[in-house]
């Protein structure tokens, strides 16, 4: 392998960065959503409401695993640029690599939490498709 320079970490920062702030964002309309879900479950508990809570709780555990990876992936890249830095070029490549699989964790968690959402989305259709018949 060809020696790291100090723009191949620094590359992902913006990449690792903007997926942190769509986690973010995602992870604060959770947020609400659970808010707004409790209060109603509390005012009238169904079993629907339930299921919901159920499944928001899967996806808020799924979205901060999401959230640690990534944020390991960016720890490691800096992490990485700092060896690169002062000349340890074999610990900053075993560094990126691991970086990358965090990365690469953190987007398959990310894929899994769409899955079980568009279920969910999906679930609300089906609902909303019997009523109407």
């Amino acid at each position: 392998m060809e020696e790291l320079t100090l723009t191949t970490p620094s590359i992902l920062f913006s990449a690792i960065s903007l997926l942190m702030l769509a986690y973010t964002n995602r992870f604060l309309a959770y947020a609400q959503v659970i808010r707004n879900l409790t209060a109603q479950h509390d005012q009238n508990p169904t079993p629907v409401t339930r299921k919901q809570i159920e499944n928001l709780r899967k996806r808020l555990y799924l979205s901060r695993a999401m959230q640690v990876f990534g944020v390991g992936s960016l720890f490691l890249c800096v992490v990485c640029t700092l060896l690169v830095y002062i000349g340890m070029q074999a610990a900053a490549v075993w560094t990126f690599g691991v970086a990358l699989l965090l990365l690469i964790v953190s987007l398959g968690i990310s894929i899994q939490e769409m899955r079980i959402s568009v279920r969910a989305l999906e679930y609300h259709l089906d609902r909303a498709e019997k009523e109407r018949n």
